[in-house]
C-alpha cells in the first residue's frame, strides 16, 4: 500500500517556478525532486479548541524526510492549484477531517538544501474537530502544549523545512504581537 501511495505521489504533476515564485513550466513530482527543481509547497501548524500544537512523526515510507518529526502538516501544491486551496487540502488529508476552516495565511519564503528548493507558504489553522491521521502519513502524532513542543524540539529529528516554519511563525508572532497586534 505504501508504495503505491509514494508511485501515485511521484506522479502528481506540479508547478515548476522561478527565483520569484512564477510559473516556468511542469513537471511530476518524482522528477522535481530527482532534479532538484523549484515548486511551491504549504506547512499548516495546527492548533487544537486548547491551543496545543499538532506534532507527528512521519511514516517510513514518505520519499522525502522519512521517520523525521514534523511541526506542521503540508505537502505539495498541486499544478495549477492555489496556495490557500493546496493548505486545505492538505491539512484536511493529513488530520482525516473534512469542514476544516480555511487556513489563515503567515508567511512564505524559498526552501532551499542540496537535495531540495520549493517556495513554502505557511499558514495557521484551529482544529476543533476529531482528527483520524493518515496510517500512510503519520506514524505517532499527539497536541502538545508549545512550550512542551520547545523542549522536545532538540531531542527530536525533525524535518528541516518544518523547523525552519516553526522558527518564522515564532518570529512573525513576536514582531505582530510587539507590533500590538492581538
Amino acid at each position: 500500500m505504501t508504495e503505491e501511495i509514494a508511485g501515485r505521489s511521484a506522479d502528481e504533476l506540479l508547478d515548476v517556478v522561478d527565483e520569484h515564485d512564477r510559473v516556468v513550466g511542469r513537471a511530476r513530482r518524482g522528477e522535481a525532486t530527482a532534479r532538484r527543481l523549484r515548486h511551491r509547497c504549504v506547512s499548516v501548524r495546527v492548533y487544537d479548541a486548547e491551543g496545543r500544537i499538532f506534532v507527528h512523526r512521519r511514516t517510513p515510507g514518505k520519499p522525502v524526510f522519512p521517520s523525521l518529526y514534523d511541526v506542521a502538516v503540508g505537502g505539495v501544491v498541486g499544478a495549477g492549484e492555489e496556495y490557500g486551496e493546496a493548505a486545505l487540502r492538505e491539512a484536511e488529508e493529513e488530520l482525516g477531517v473534512s469542514g476544516l476552516p480555511r487556513p489563515e495565511y503567515r508567511l512564505k519564503f524559498l526552501y532551499e538544501s542540496p537535495e531540495h528548493a520549493w517556495f513554502l507558504s505557511v499558514y495557521e489553522v484551529r482544529c476543533e474537530l476529531p482528527v483520524a491521521p493518515q496510517a500512510e502519513e503519520v506514524a505517532w502524532w499527539a497536541f502538545l502544549p508549545e512550550e512542551e513542543v520547545e523542549r522536545r524540539l532538540p531531542e527530536w529529528d525533525v524535518v528541516p523545512d518544518g523547523l525552519e516554519c516553526h522558527r518564522r511563525l515564532g518570529a512573525w508572532h513576536r514582531a505582530r504581537r510587539g507590533a500590538g497586534a492581538v
